[in-house]
């Protein structure tokens, strides 16, 4: 049972790699008593242009995006509040300025200049490991987690989005272990780092709806060491469509207060509040 607002940030809709239209986002939500909807829509690449194909949006649809969550927000002003943020990548220069709030988040790891996606597949995180890392998977997270790292100050965000995405097809320990100390080392360095600047981790169960994952982001191990170090956490569910808003929140929830965690934050038009969990 669910003791705060129930309230969502990371939301994805047909501008970028979302399944629903904005409008549809926002019926979902009613329907599931969410008191507040935020969108985000993958900023624009400007770094791999090609990527606005994939799952990005063009700077022409980013216009029309932040227009029709403005249009939404209005015409649904008496049953829900509707939030029109940005999921900024570290690499991307495009401007933040105008959004109610900012994830900040890294999808790829950069080397001599290349950009090599970790979420995209199996196949092109295999690709990366053997062409970009030279077969070492360490290599790879390592250079993940420095630009991790610096996220915040890269992206100014608001909050930081899916801290270990680099583990989304490593289900089984598939490419590497989470628990060898080249890769706690690396996401430990990145942790602490990104706590000193106060921004809030986001519970995010998005890996688990789409059944990549069995743990959210970040997983459990992570989760207890961010506790240990003072870190805070809101909860996300990252939803390319209606019916995963809310996934397993109330799951999450109660991870988190066995793990230690006495609160969690929820954001709104006035900041940052506390509630029990």
């Amino acid at each position: 049972m669910i003791r705060f607002p129930k309230v969502n940030l990371h939301t994805h809709t047909t501008y970028c790699d979302g399944k629903e239209s904005v409008e549809s986002m926002i019926q979902a939500a009613i329907a599931k008593d969410f008191v507040r909807l935020g969108f985000s829509g993958h900023v624009f690449n400007d770094f791999r242009p090609e990527d606005q194909d994939i799952w990005c949006m063009s700077p022409e649809r980013t216009q029309k995006y932040i227009a029709e969550v403005r249009a939404m927000a209005e015409k649904y002003k008496d049953q829900i509040d509707i939030l029109c943020g940005i999921e900024q990548d570290f690499c991307s220069s495009v401007s933040t300025e105008g959004y109610y709030y900012v994830i900040g988040s890294v999808h790829y790891a950069e080397k001599d200049g290349q950009y090599y996606c970790v979420d995209e597949s199996p196949a092109v995180l295999e690709a990366a490991i053997r062409e970009g890392f030279g077969g070492d998977p360490y290599a790879l997270t390592k250079r993940f987690f420095e630009m991790e790292a610096e996220v915040v100050k890269k992206t100014n965000a608001t909050f930081i989005g899916h801290f270990d995405l680099v583990t989304k097809f490593n289900e089984g320990n598939r490419y590497f272990d989470p628990m060898d100390k080249r890769y706690r080392n690396a996401a430990l360095e990145a942790m602490d780092a990104l706590i000193e600047t106060g921004k809030p981790f986001e519970i995010n169960t998005g890996g688990m709806y789409r059944g990549f994952r069995t743990e959210a982001y970040p997983s459990i191990q992570l989760l207890k060491d961010l506790k240990a170090r003072g870190g805070e956490i809101l909860l996300s569910s990252d939803s390319h469509d209606g019916q995963s808003i809310g996934f397993k929140f109330t799951e999450a929830a109660q991870a988190a207060k066995e793990i230690g965690f006495r609160t969690v934050k929820v954001f709104g038009k006035d900041g940052w509040s506390d509630f029990e969990l």
